[in-house]
């Protein structure tokens, strides 16, 4: 054998060896229990172990003695059958039938459970057993979702909304991989357990064991690339605080990695957010909008802990999980009254001085006023971990939740506000200018919102998921100084504020918009530039050459995260409209009949092709899929309100009207549809065209739609248009009030 053969054999048995190696694999947690012992007895049993089991008798909590429970008139079944566990309930075509529980979903403070079916989906029935005690009110079946009755919705069973492949699975296993095939609209999805173990939090641990037998010296990571430290190791007390303070913050990941599952996200990859040690890399944090938050950042809708945990000073001072929960048992630490007092100085807040209540009382602890609790799933409260300061004063202005009437049920805000001057009557924090009112006036659309949104967006006094929340909504306040805290946040170190900002510069005409943007194309961070490349994308058509060779790398990422979740309707509609801004109008077709395939019940998806056939001027063909969507989806207020639209442009009154009427019944709350029914009646019914826009400002605070009230009025000399006009003065420019209260006082001359 010569001797450039041995070399060239050499090199590729090394090459060869190298190809094999691969990153760290998942082993299992029982690989982890002989070595960490107190660790392991600590996670058995508690929320993460069971998380998710196989339907087995150690597993399963719920009555399945053929147990008969009567919903809405209907008699629904939990019965046993060869050691497996069924229930008969209502499926998606109406009648009832046999179905076998495969899986549990967690065990306190209620029980889920799970059927699979042959396409791979895993689906959480409706009913829940209430673990509590009998005592609590518990050991009892009990109906999720009482108001999602129809077949249809997106709360039914079988639908998208009680999909575990989609919603659940990413935080209830562990090493999940959604494994969805577009083409049969199926899954084969895989986990490495069935549950959270040990690698959900530490990453994959076989170079932590291959490091274990290796007998080497002690090494910082052990084999692992994650950081789940403390952040601070020392707390001192400084003088003149009542409260320690951190000696030193250390990097750590640890809130990372909680965050991955408890947080209010969607998921845009698979990637690894911890190694990067960025939460956008894998997920699009929910900011505090009003969808999910009340106004002054209190959870409203479930947010999972860390959209709260952002807004605290604690986050902001290196405070991290451990410092609380035990990260195996998840539970405390320590008794619930003295957790705050590891930092907090007890003579200082464990006091009557500080909390005004008799010790021992409720009142006296600390969660009862800084972490209220909302309960969510009809059994299971959960606790707010923003830490607010009780604000009575926000409450009776703003009609947030007053932390005081938790307690004192048979009072009002009005008391507690008394109380709490009395106690502090030279409060520093009330003296503050708080968010609060800022965020409720601009989801309100007041003009005056927009300075306070830039001064609390460059305030650095606040926490930066409000500092985002301000800058995301900005694109409804377009001016000067909203402009300036846009160009100053898209430059900022945290990603979420650069998302907010991307939020906000939607606004913006387009020329400067990309100017704005388009260095963030190229940003580090997946959902930093994938959400510049959708802000963007709307320009298409005015883009220069270069310019759209520039967004395309960014817009393929935003693709690819439609392409990640293509097991939702959502994904395929979001790639339609990209497709229809770019005049690719067969690819945007084809993508919205694909949404449609894979979920029926995705109402968007039927608005956006009828949209794409007007473009077309085919407006049978819109009229047709609205139809067979509303077939569908019979109870559509989106559906019918689309259909109405379509009928008006090809003037057809009557059935306008009537799919209009129909959309303000089946949607009640939605200003909008008010706002064009009351349009479509004024020549033939003024006084209920009149009322309706009305309503549809009192809904939703749109300006336009007062705008719109105001000049109706003016054109019916309604007695109440000078009310009107005056209203509008608070959202409308003063010429624009002018113009109206000149036009007024003309048709009243011509009147006269």
């Amino acid at each position: 054998m010569n001797f450039y053969f041995k070399i060239t054999l050499l090199m590729i048995m090394v090459l060869g060896s190298l190809s094999t190696i691969e990153a760290a694999e998942f082993v299992g947690t029982t690989q982890c229990a002989d070595c960490h012992q107190k660790e392991y007895k600590a996670w058995q049993g508690s929320h993460h172990d069971m998380a998710m089991r196989h339907a087995k008798p150690d597993a399963v909590l719920g009555d399945f003695n053929d147990v008969t429970v009567v919903f809405k008139g209907k008699n629904n079944r939990f019965f046993q059958k060869e050691q497996q566990y069924w229930v008969n309930i209502e499926g998606p075509d109406g009648k009832f039938h046999d179905y076998q529980i495969k899986y549990t979903f967690a065990y306190e403070p209620l029980q889920q459970y799970m059927v699979e079916f042959e396409d791979g989906r895993v689906q959480l029935i409706p009913f829940a057993w209430d673990s509590r005690t009998k005592s609590e009110g518990g050991q009892r079946w009990f109906h999720l979702y009482p108001e999602y009755i129809k077949g249809h919705q997106d709360y039914f069973w079988t639908n998208t909304g009680q999909n575990w492949n989609y919603m659940c699975a990413d935080c209830h296993s562990t090493d999940v991989k959604k494994n969805f095939d577009v083409e049969t609209n199926s899954y084969k999805t895989t986990y490495s357990e069935i549950n959270v173990g040990c690698e959900a939090c530490h990453g994959p641990a076989s170079e932590h064991i291959a490091w274990s037998k290796s007998g080497q010296a002690k090494q910082t990571d052990m084999g692992f690339d994650r950081k789940l430290n403390k952040s601070v190791m020392n707390w001192v007390t400084k003088a003149g605080s009542k409260t320690l303070a951190p000696e030193k913050i250390e990097h750590s990941q640890q809130t990372l990695v909680c965050a991955q599952c408890h947080s209010r996200h969607v998921q845009i990859s698979d990637k690894d957010h911890v190694g990067s040690n960025e939460f956008g890399e894998r997920y699009l944090l929910t900011l505090i909008d009003s969808q999910r938050y009340y106004p002054d950042g209190q959870i409203y809708d479930e947010d999972f802990v860390y959209g709260s945990f952002l807004q605290s000073k604690m986050s902001r001072n290196g405070v991290v999980c451990s410092n609380c929960h035990d990260p195996h048992s998840a539970k405390l630490l320590m008794p619930e009254e003295v957790v705050c007092l590891q930092c907090h100085q007890a003579d200082e807040y464990a006091s009557k001085k500080h909390h005004n209540h008799q010790d021992d009382s409720q009142g006296a602890q600390c969660v009862n006023c800084h972490m209220p609790e909302t309960t969510y799933m009809e059994v299971d409260p959960r606790r707010d971990h923003a830490w607010h300061v009780p604000r009575p004063d926000l409450a009776k202005k703003l009609g947030t939740p007053d932390t005081c009437l938790s307690c004192h049920e048979d009072k009002d805000s009005t008391w507690s506000e008394g109380f709490t001057k009395k106690w502090f009557p030279n409060s520093e924090i009330v003296e503050e200018k708080h968010f609060s009112p800022v965020f409720a006036a601009a989801d309100q659309g007041y003009r005056s919102a927009a300075n306070s949104l830039s001064h609390i967006a460059q305030n650095m006094v606040n926490a930066d998921i409000i500092r985002a929340s301000a800058l995301d909504r900005m694109a409804a306040f377009p001016e000067t100084n909203t402009l300036i805290a846009i160009v100053r946040a898209l430059k900022n170190d945290n990603s979420h504020i650069r998302v907010g900002a991307i939020h906000g510069a939607v606004g913006i005409a387009g020329p400067e918009r990309w100017r704005l943007l388009a260095p963030l194309l190229s940003d580090a961070v997946l959902s930093v530039r994938s959400e510049a490349a959708l802000a963007l994308v709307p320009l298409w058509q005015e883009l220069a050459t270069a310019q759209k060779e520039i967004l395309q790398p960014a817009l393929d990422d935003y693709m690819g995260i439609q392409t990640f979740n293509a097991d939702r309707g959502y994904a395929h509609v979001n790639k339609g409209n990209v497709f229809a801004r770019q005049g690719k109008l067969p690819q945007a077709e084809a993508a919205y009949k694909t949404s449609i395939r894979i979920e029926e019940n995705f109402i968007n998806a039927y608005i956006h092709l009828a949209e794409l056939y007007r473009q077309q001027q085919n407006n049978q063909a819109g009229i047709d899929i609205l139809q067979k969507g509303l077939a569908l989806n019979p109870d559509s207020g989106d559906l019918a309100y689309s259909l109405g639209l379509v009928y008006i442009r090809t003037k057809q009154s009557s059935k306008a009207v009537e799919q209009l009427l129909l959309a303000t019944i089946k949607s009640p709350n939605n200003a909008q549809y008010l706002y064009v029914y009351g349009l479509s009646i004024e020549s033939a019914q003024p006084k209920q065209a009149q009322e309706a826009l009305k309503k549809s400002f009192k809904l939703g605070r749109n300006p336009q739609h007062l705008f719109a009230l105001c000049e109706m009025q003016i054109r019916h000399q309604a007695p109440d248009t000078e009310q009107c006009i005056n209203e509008l003065s608070q959202y409308a420019p003063s010429n624009v009030i002018s113009k109206l209260k000149q036009k007024n006082s003309k048709k009243q001359n011509n009147m006269n």
